[in-house]
């Protein structure tokens, strides 16, 4: 991708300690091409928003995000039974 990848710092440190994970590491499995999926956000309360589909650790996780034309931002990591069902081993 060429776009640049943000996210907000606080919200990285705070998923490190609730959920450890961390957009770093979501950030290598999109340079690596390890996303399984790319999405439109399923909620209408998040129009602007798709989703990327990735694994981390053994667990299927997805990460909303918005995209203009120079950035991505990363808003969460949510780890989800459903896609892990769906694109577990």
């Amino acid at each position: 991708m060429s776009k640049r990848i943000l996210w907000n710092e606080e919200k990285n440190q705070l998923l490190q300690l609730q959920r450890g994970v961390s957009f770093d590491e979501v950030l290598k499995q999109i340079e690596y091409g390890n996303i399984l999926g790319r999405k439109v956000h399923p909620s209408e309360q998040y129009p602007n928003q798709e989703i990327f589909i990735i694994r981390l650790r053994d667990y299927v996780y997805y990460v909303p995000f918005v995209e203009d034309d120079e950035k991505i931002f990363l808003k969460t990591i949510i780890p989800s039974r459903k896609l892990n069902k769906i694109y577990g081993e």
